[in-house]
């Protein structure tokens, strides 16, 4: 009986699988049977993620690999595709901006542009041909709480999270016929890495009182854990969820529904 869940045989692609959701990520499908291979601009916590993957007696690859450079993707995709059928993308990587549309300047919206939207079309546009020729594939696209509803001083961000929304809802569209279904993940805060940075960057020796003033935004009174967001992207991307194409899931502790007073 095939166990729940599985990702026995299957090839996933995950986009800045070193950190935080990204490892979450590739250590959960790892576990259940996926060969990861984790495409990362910073490569040595790449490398460090796979060990622990393959300690575990679990297979993993590490590539470096700038996602907003058309060309180092092909390349990556392809050798991938050279021993293994890609059969799910999961488009993680991504940063962030604070500041409204005044405090943001062109420089910032392209590099922005850059990872968070022409990296998801990069990735997305190089691996549809070999799953339109296995007549099947998964997308995942890394989303946001942000790409819904209005958030204060993420004028830049938000636009690129609503991108990658619209790019998810046209790939489901355009390509249901070759059984390749695209949903994205919406999180609210999610207690990474990259969050401690961020607020360690914009809001210095403020860390602790920051880091309880966002937790208490989600009404369940916390951030989320990468883990929790790995565990929505496995059942996604697993057969269990065959049935789910062209929508957007919300984890978010109750943002977008219950923050009204």
């Amino acid at each position: 009986m095939k166990t729940k869940f599985s990702l026995q045989h299957k090839t996933a692609l995950i986009t800045g699988g070193g950190s935080g959701i990204g490892k979450a990520v590739a250590t959960t499908f790892a576990a259940q049977g996926a060969q990861v291979h984790i495409l990362d601009i910073n490569r040595d916590p790449a490398i460090q993620t796979v060990e622990e993957i393959k300690q575990q007696g679990f297979f993993a690859q590490a590539h470096f690999c700038d996602v907003s450079d058309y060309q180092q993707v092909v390349g990556v995709v392809e050798t991938i595709s050279k021993t293994a059928s890609i059969g799910i993308l999961i488009n993680n990587a991504g940063i962030a901006h604070v500041g409204n549309i005044e405090a943001c300047e062109e420089a910032d919206l392209d590099r922005l542009y850059q990872i968070n939207i022409k990296g998801v079309f990069n990735c997305s546009k190089a691996v549809i041909p070999f799953m339109k020729e296995n007549n099947e594939g998964v997308i995942i696209n890394l989303a946001s709480i942000a790409s819904s509803v209005g958030i204060s001083d993420r004028f830049a961000y938000s636009m690129t999270k609503g991108a990658v929304l619209s790019m998810t809802y046209s790939i489901a569209k355009d390509y249901i016929q070759n059984n390749i279904r695209s949903n994205s993940i919406s999180p609210a805060r999610v207690h990474t890495p990259f969050v401690d940075g961020f607020i360690k960057k914009n809001y210095p020796g403020e860390e602790q009182q920051m880091f309880e003033k966002l937790s208490k935004t989600q009404p369940i009174g916390r951030m989320g854990t990468p883990q929790e967001i790995a565990d929505l992207a496995l059942y996604l991307s697993s057969d269990e969820a065959r049935f789910i194409t062209g929508s957007d899931f919300a984890i978010d502790g109750g943002f977008i529904k219950l923050n009204s007073k």
